[in-house]
């Protein structure tokens, strides 16, 4: 048996501790192109893997699901390879060298296999374990994780590779691809607090971007509600307190999967819904206890209750409410245990200020989005995707400010997370690092050695109120 010992052994640096819990103020980077691959960001190695790119990626093998369709046989081994070299121990002792306490996972649906329907889906086998290395290395360097349902069954967002099947075809507001997204998110919870490889992890995102119109987003207000039931299930088996909660049986047996089926039959705590998620991952993590050595899914010591001394319950993460509009659901109203609110700003696709630098400047340094959500229950907030990148050739000096001056905004809420912690350096990618990977920033000075700090702390002064 695994000793749960492990759970909550502290790093040995000057990062936050590596368990569960939102850090005092959030320093982060997203791991993109990793476990969700993302074209555009490594355009050479995908092309080397038989990609393609064009202005429409529906048009062309823009997409893993393209790919993995185009390449059967092979998809598989070009996928390894790639998520072996993407993301690696010398990348963690950069980050960690970098302050980064922090990081948000992109992950699609399918890196649970059980959950894809290969007659129709098109994905790559193999990234429960990649994801699994990947979390030990970040562990060891004491950095917490974020893991991040960016791609959820059926496609929350028409014509974006980063929901792994670039298509107009939108179909995850659905009974169907809802509950697999719930069964997805009980497996995730389980693993998060018995794989002691898992135990940085603080946070699940129920999902990426969704539309914004919320009209064309139905049931999504009762998913959110379900989400936060099936992760504060989970925690009430293993014997982790939940805020508000308790369990209405008695659990008597240390296999956590025949304590999660007795749950389901016993208990009248929870809808059908969320019961019927639950029994559906319990032969997921029977095969997943034995896939990734997991030997604590099958025998926890229930007497002792390890899991109340050494882990909290996990944060239960949305985009925010002002993420849509036309009347969105509110996720403060799914509230139960902790839960924390993302939101992503992005100037460069425009919409947001004029395309100059003054009045980015204004705009960003009256930014009311932390008060605005606060007033609507959505605190606290942290901002878990935010770039450099401009609408307009932006100069060095530039973008000394606007770093400072995003790294200020955020800041005022519990964080930020830069998208990306780096790109492809190639002849194709041209200078995409410049403005879109962290390291690179912060080689190049823009973004500073300690992310805790800025160039200039009154960078804002001759913009705030002002109008642009």
């Amino acid at each position: 048996m695994r000793s749960f010992i492990a759970v909550g052994v502290l790093a040995a640096s000057c990062l936050s501790k590596a368990a569960a819990g939102i850090p005092d103020k959030i320093y982060g980077v997203n791991l993109g192109g990793w476990l969700v691959l993302e074209p555009w960001m490594l355009p050479a190695e995908w092309a080397a893997m038989g990609g393609q790119s064009c202005s429409n990626c529906a048009d062309c093998i823009g997409s893993e699901f393209a790919l993995v369709q185009a390449y059967p046989q092979t998809a598989d081994k070009l996928f390894a390879k790639h998520w072996s070299t993407w993301f690696t121990q010398d990348d963690v002792n950069q980050l960690r060298a970098a302050g980064i306490n922090t990081v948000r996972i992109p992950l699609g649906y399918w890196i649970v296999e059980q959950l894809v329907n290969r007659q129709t889906e098109f994905y790559p086998r193999g990234g429960i374990k990649q994801l699994q290395r990947g979390l030990q290395m970040l562990k060891d360097a004491g950095i917490q994780a974020i893991l991040d349902h960016h791609a959820p069954p059926g496609v929350q967002t028409p014509g974006q590779s980063f929901t792994g099947h670039c298509t107009s075809d939108v179909e995850f507001y659905t009974d169907y691809n809802y509950h697999r997204a719930l069964v997805w998110t009980a497996v995730m919870t389980a693993l998060s607090h018995l794989d002691p490889s898992f135990s940085s992890v603080f946070a699940i995102e129920a999902v990426n971007e969704p539309i914004m119109d919320a009209t064309q987003t139905p049931g999504y207000g009762d998913f959110q509600k379900n989400f936060v039931e099936v992760i504060r299930a989970v925690e009430l088996v293993l014997g982790i307190p939940v805020p508000g909660l308790t369990l209405d049986v008695k659990v008597s047996t240390a296999n956590f999967t025949s304590a999660l089926s007795a749950t389901v039959s016993t208990s009248s705590l929870f809808n059908a819904e969320v019961k019927s998620a639950l029994a559906e991952a319990v032969p997921i993590l029977v095969e997943l206890g034995f896939e990734l050595a997991v030997s604590s899914i099958f025998n926890f010591d229930m007497a002792s209750s390890p899991l109340k001394k050494t882990r909290e319950s996990l944060v239960a993460n949305f985009m925010d409410i002002n993420w849509q509009y036309n009347n969105p659901a509110n996720p403060a109203d799914a509230k139960i245990g902790p839960q924390g609110y993302d939101n992503h700003l992005y100037y460069n696709f425009g919409g947001v200020a004029d395309p100059n630098p003054d009045a980015y400047l204004t705009s960003i340094c009256n930014l009311p989005r932390v008060q605005n959500d606060a007033a609507l229950g959505n605190s606290p907030l942290w901002f878990g995707e935010w770039g450099l990148p401009a609408q307009f050739d932006a100069t060095d000096d530039f973008l000394n400010k606007w770093a400072d001056a995003q790294k200020l905004a955020y800041s005022q809420g519990k964080g930020w997370i830069f998208w990306n912690f780096k790109v492809e350096m190639s002849e194709q990618a041209g200078d995409l690092a410049r403005q879109w990977s962290y390291l690179e920033g912060v080689k190049l000075g823009y973004l500073t050695a300690d992310p805790s700090q800025v160039h200039d702390p009154n960078v804002c002064a001759p913009y705030v109120n002002a109008t642009s």
